[in-house]
Formats: C-alpha cells, structure tokens, sequence
C-alpha cells in the first residue's frame, strides 16, 4: 500500500494548522484521515494514471462548485460516482494554498458528515 509520504506530511501540517485532532488508518489503497471518527480526506495511488490523487469529502453542494477548479473529478472507484466526494489530481494541489482550499472545504464539511455505522464485534 504506497502512498507519497510527503503528501501526508503537507496533509498532517494543515490539519494542526487548523488546531485539529485527526486519526490515520490505511485503507483504500491509502491512507485517510479521520475527523471526529468520520472520513475526512485522503490519498489514494491511482494505478491507471500513476499517481497520488487526494480524496476530499466535502458535501453534495461543495462538489458542484469544485469540480470546476483544475485537477477535480468525480470520486469513482467503481464506475458510479461517490455523492460528496472528489479526488483532486496532482496540478490541483501542488501550492500550499491550494491544498488549504481543500482541506477548508474538507473540515467545513465534516460536522455536517455522518458517521459509518461501527460493526458489530462477533462473539
């Protein structure tokens, strides 16, 4: 499961610059951040195209306007698009400042976000 570590690290460093407690956990082929136990944002190796995309979570409304802004497009793994959900390519984070515009939108919509529902241990 690879992922660019300097990405995470650029991640990581907003996040405390937004004074906001955050948990990792590998999955989807990457890795996410987690904000109040809900999926935040994260990175994500695309194979076909080569590269670290960044999976942002930012609301149905938030999308729309997005996927205007260079480098975003429909979060798709599985040939239907995720409602609320973008991956932003590489030119569409490359300055800090872009990277801050995503994760604002990321954090703006997390207390709206709900929660997956946790899974019953088996006994």
């Amino acid at each position: 499961m690879a992922f660019d570590e300097y990405l995470a690290d650029r991640i990581r460093k907003a996040f405390e610059e937004h004074n906001t407690a955050f948990t990792e956990k590998k999955m989807m082929g990457g890795l996410c951040f987690m904000v109040n136990e809900k999926m935040c944002c994260g990175i994500h190796y695309d194979k076909k195209k080569e590269t670290d995309l960044l999976m942002a979570r930012i609301g149905l409304d938030a999308s729309i306007d997005a996927l205007a802004r260079e480098g975003c497009h429909p979060m798709d793994f599985t040939g239907r698009p995720m409602k609320g959900y973008v991956f932003v390519t590489p030119d569409g984070f490359d300055t800090e400042e872009d990277l801050a515009h995503w994760i604002g939108l990321c954090l703006a919509f997390n207390p709206l976000a709900k929660a997956s529902k946790k899974k019953k241990k088996k006994l």
